[in-house]
């Protein structure tokens, strides 16, 4: 299905020239580690619009590791001693790029946390990376976990981990130990502050939503549509979690018609009172939690649910598209915003009868490359971290919207779906 920027916008992407570049996010330049290393990454490059071909991982000059794809997670045994490293990108036209980390790797007991920093700011889900070893029990490590403020968060079997969690803002001391099979511990501590943001709440309830419909083959915007009907209703107290829910309707005969409905919240027809007239507030943001309670009143009819945050600003557009392809293969999907195509994140999509809670982490980079950092539904968390490039709009153009979308099944089944408690946390 094609997503629906094209109908707020009404025009086509066009792919940037943004350079192609690859982010390491494990180890960091100049960082002591333990053995084995953890090595995370991610590549991009819009010079090459057949994509990312594969990763690798150099040491010392030569190669160690080769991946397929646009991503490395992975963790390289490496005797002490300092080395240069380099993790390498090469895309389909014959181009490649690289980032270059020069690091120490520690023979002595002790953890070593390559992400978060000591004293670092961090957002949320803020990115945990570690490495334990024992020099004096010849059995190893057993496991690795998180405390935070003294409450043990997070355990992960072996001597690694490699994960994300969710941090209430504000500052919060958290440590990273390692438990021998020798009955013997060793700790390192990570000082961290959460950076706080601003929250727009209850935009279910908000009567500034707008709506549109697309049919297929073409899936040109209409309203109305031929075969495709929908509705919107306020102020429902039951099914409802606050009292105050909102009610999303379709039907039809034309299989696999959408509607979107979108809400302005920050720029130009800001319904939150955020007008941004002098277009500063819009380009200081770079991070966003989408979250909402929604509930499904049929999953056998329910073919996919969207949930997207857009933001356009200086002819830069950026669309977090993303969608619960909940008949479609039960996975989650997300936009690659220069293909407009949907990619598959084989993260599970499983939704319930009833009440669904959902949570996007979500990050404009430096380069306005947009972050896909995690997808939480019902409190199963999907560590996504894919990142594509923006795409160009036209310059008149401004603003941060939130939108729900929903797709018609075969014969385009009557649905109805509610949100509530639907929140916009920016910073």
């Amino acid at each position: 299905m094609k997503t629906f920027f094209c109908i707020l916008l009404a025009f086509s992407a066009l792919a940037t020239s943004a350079l192609a570049k690859v982010t390491v996010s494990s180890p960091s330049n100049g960082a002591t580690v333990g053995s084995p290393v953890p090595f995370v990454a991610t590549a991009n490059t819009t010079t090459c619009s057949k994509g990312v071909a594969s990763m690798g991982i150099y040491v010392n000059s030569q190669l160690v590791y080769v991946v397929n794809g646009a991503s490395i997670n992975t963790h390289w045994t490496l005797a002490p001693g300092t080395y240069s490293t380099v993790v390498e990108e090469w895309d389909y036209c014959g181009g490649a790029t690289y980032t270059t980390l020069g690091i120490t790797v520690n023979s002595q007991s002790g953890v070593y946390v390559t992400s978060p920093a000591n004293n670092a700011q961090v957002t949320s889900p803020a990115k945990y990376v570690a490495t334990a070893t024992t020099s004096t029990c010849s059995k190893g490590v057993a496991s690795t976990g998180i405390y935070v403020d003294n409450k043990l968060t997070y355990v992960a079997q072996g001597a690694s981990l490699n994960t994300q969690l969710s941090l209430s803002q504000g500052a919060h001391n958290t440590v990273v130990e390692e438990w021998d099979n020798c009955g013997g511990a060793a700790y390192s501590t990570v000082n961290v502050t959460v950076a706080s943001g601003n929250k727009l709440s209850n935009l279910q309830a908000n009567q500034g939503w707008n709506s549109w419909g697309q049919l297929p083959p073409a899936y040109v915007d209409c309203s109305p549509c031929t075969g495709l009907t929908w509705s919107t209703k306020y102020g429902i107290k039951s099914p409802a979690k606050s009292g105050n829910a909102t009610q999303f309707n379709t039907s039809g005969t034309t299989p696999y018609g959408v509607v979107l409905w979108y809400n302005p919240v920050i720029g130009q027809f800001s319904t939150q009172k955020l007008p941004d007239l002098d277009h500063t507030l819009i380009p200081s943001l770079h991070n966003f939690t989408y979250d909402t309670d929604f509930y499904v009143t049929n999953v056998a009819v329910t073919q996919v649910l969207e949930f997207d945050v857009s933001m356009y600003m200086d002819s830069i557009g950026m669309f977090w598209g993303t969608q619960c392809n909940h008949l479609g293969g039960g996975e989650w999907g997300v936009l690659d915003n220069v293909t407009q195509q949907w990619v598959s994140t084989s993260a599970s999509c499983n939704l319930v009868n009833g009440w669904n809670h959902l949570t996007l982490q979500l990050q404009r980079e430096s380069n306005n490359d947009l972050l896909y950092q995690s997808i939480t539904l019902n409190g199963v968390t999907a560590n996504i971290n894919k990142t594509y490039a923006p795409f160009t709009v036209p310059s008149n153009w401004y603003g941060i919207t939130v939108n729900y979308q929903m797709d018609g099944d075969y014969k385009q089944s009557a649905n109805t779906t509610y949100l509530d408690n639907l929140s916009l946390t920016y910073w």
